[in-house]
């Protein structure tokens, strides 16, 4: 196997994961925000979120003493527009192989904010993969981690990158406020 340097991980990690879900052209969709529709005889229901964010992952060292070069760890700090107000941290472990486009991430982060006016805090699992160049990413809420106004938060969150810039796409349901 040929060994990579921590840095070349990194770098090839970020490249080829987290910013492999490039879009050439983003689709033009109007935002949605809750209303009264949205609730149904106290039953949540489906709403969406759109906006902007920035990302900064910072690479991590190692716990392992001996270190293996495939493997990588970076934090995240994101700071979230739009209809989901706030920032995020969190933690990135990446795994690369020897096949040209193949790897995959695992990461964990916890937001603060408002989402369309209701403030708390929540968690997102993301798990993504590429195979042979062609990518797989899974972002969801962590179930039961909602706090504040966002207790009961459940969702699925898409991440679009389009000429560098960085979009969400957030499916959730929230129970009605009180």
């Amino acid at each position: 196997m040929k060994k990579r340097s921590r840095a070349g991980v990194s770098v090839i990690a970020i490249v080829g994961l987290g910013f492999a879900f490039v879009i050439n052209a983003w689709p033009q969709s109007s935002a949605r925000t809750p209303s009264a529709d949205t609730i149904q005889e106290g039953k949540a229901m489906p709403t969406h979120a759109s906006g902007t964010f920035e990302v900064k992952l910072n690479p991590q060292p190692s716990d392992d003493k001996v270190g293996d070069p495939t493997i990588g760890r970076m934090s995240i700090d994101k700071q979230f527009h739009g209809d989901l107000e706030g920032t995020s941290k969190g933690q990135m472990l990446t795994a690369m192989t020897d096949v040209k486009g193949s790897a995959g991430y695992v990461a964990i982060e916890r937001i603060t904010g408002t989402l369309h006016g209701r403030n708390g805090t929540f968690a997102l699992q993301h798990t993504g993969t590429m195979q042979r160049g062609a990518p797989q990413l899974s972002v969801t809420v962590v179930p039961d981690s909602g706090t504040g106004q966002l207790v009961g938060l459940a969702g699925k969150m898409e991440i679009k990158i389009v000429d560098g810039k960085h979009f969400y796409e957030f499916e959730y349901t929230l129970p009605a406020a009180p």
